[in-house]
């Protein structure tokens, strides 16, 4: 069988996978996004073995739980995320790591693969490569349009990530045993396991941003979880 045949069949499986846990997610129980608690409860999404930027012993954790086809995880990453790099992460106030979500499907869980394949194989260009592909995001009146492919992520990853070995990643894309389909597998059960109700979805220091566009709220969050570390 070719390995993009391969590819395929095990996208599809995890695809399977994915529809009936959205559809599970989804089904009607009465509650809607702004009904998710927002400090009442908290609940810290583990970050171990997940791409993380900042310092590790920052006293702040923030967790995005982005989706490469969502267009307002890319208007998060174009306008609020420079912000916190800039305020928090540079002066290691927080740290920030990324699990995916695979909302949008086969192409979600294609674009999941590869990054889990650069985050494996060259790690420090992993932030990179994230910024890449959704910068290759068509605009949002296009996005349902297809448009990530096994060799558009390919080519984001040659291009940002020197460190990557092409062909390992189509070979552990095909494998359902690779470890990179394990790490998709496992995020998937990130999600649902906490309800991620949209995306990009934001935890900070374990609570539940209503809001991921919120920055004043944002910055309040992330000084009380600075004034609790003190």
């Amino acid at each position: 069988m070719k390995t993009n045949q391969k590819i395929m069949l095990v996208t599809l499986a995890l695809a399977v996978v994915i529809v009936g846990i959205v559809l599970y997610m989804n089904r009607d129980t009465g509650t809607t996004a702004t009904e998710v608690p927002q400090e009442t409860e908290r609940a810290y999404p583990p970050t171990e073995g997940q791409p993380m930027l900042g310092n590790p012993d920052a006293p702040v954790e923030i967790v995005e739980f982005g989706d490469y086809k969502c267009p307002s995880c890319k208007q998060w990453g174009e306008t609020v995320y420079p912000k916190i790099v800039e305020d928090f992460i540079d002066t290691e106030k927080a740290n920030l790591s990324y699990i995916n979500v695979l909302f949008h499907g086969e192409e979600s869980v294609i674009a999941s693969l590869a990054s889990e394949s650069v985050f494996e194989q060259d790690p420090e260009n992993f932030w990179d490569f994230n910024k890449a592909v959704y910068d290759a995001q068509p605009t949002s009146q296009q996005h349902d349009e297809p448009w990530v492919t096994i060799d558009k992520m390919a080519e984001i990853a040659q291009a940002t990530a020197p460190g990557v070995d092409v062909e390992k990643m189509r070979a552990d894309m095909a494998s359902e045993d690779s470890p990179i389909v394990q790490a998709v597998t496992l995020d998937n059960e990130l999600v649902e396991e906490f309800g991620i109700p949209f995306t990009p979805t934001i935890y900070i220091n374990g609570v539940f941003l209503e809001d991921p566009f919120d920055y004043e709220m944002i910055t309040m969050l992330i000084e009380q979880g600075q004034s609790s570390n003190d």
